[in-house]
């Protein structure tokens, strides 16, 4: 695993990040990286997506299961984020006990929607759509 570690901090190097914080946590499987840049935190919804493919290529070169990666933490807040949307989705279906469709999301975001409305027994969820067009639907049960 210390092989991979060290790819990936050159990766990061070489991408001109000298300054960056990484921390490896193997119990949960996730990798968090602290970059001080403006472009990155402008661009953080393309740069995160690119940076966590290129480190699972390096993941699967290893033949290693891929860890999860946040950068500037913008992943937590993002989960937060869609838990609230999903939380005050539901309050809504189960309020006026009709469909409730949220926007597009990608697959990872999706899942998180699915699992929050888990806890609510007069709820399912569903997906629909195709591509990047694909959305979750909270529909309220009887």
């Amino acid at each position: 695993m210390d092989t991979i570690f060290e790819s990936i901090r050159n990766i990061v190097e070489k991408m001109g990040f000298f300054g960056a914080e990484i921390s490896f946590d193997e119990e949960h499987r996730k990798i968090s990286l602290m970059i001080d840049d403006k472009l990155v935190h402008e661009s953080m919804g393309i740069f995160l997506p690119a940076l966590d493919h290129l480190f699972g290529l390096v993941f699967r070169k290893h033949e290693q299961a891929p860890f999860v990666l946040d950068v500037n933490y913008y992943r937590r807040e993002r989960e937060r984020l869609i838990a609230e949307l999903a939380r005050a989705s539901a309050k809504k279906a189960m309020v006026t006990k009709t469909d409730v469709e949220l926007p597009p999301m990608n697959g990872y975001e999706r899942r998180l929607v699915h699992m929050e409305i888990t806890t609510h027994p007069e709820l399912r969820t569903e997906s629909v759509g195709e591509g990047k067009e694909r959305r979750v639907v909270i529909k309220h049960i009887q």
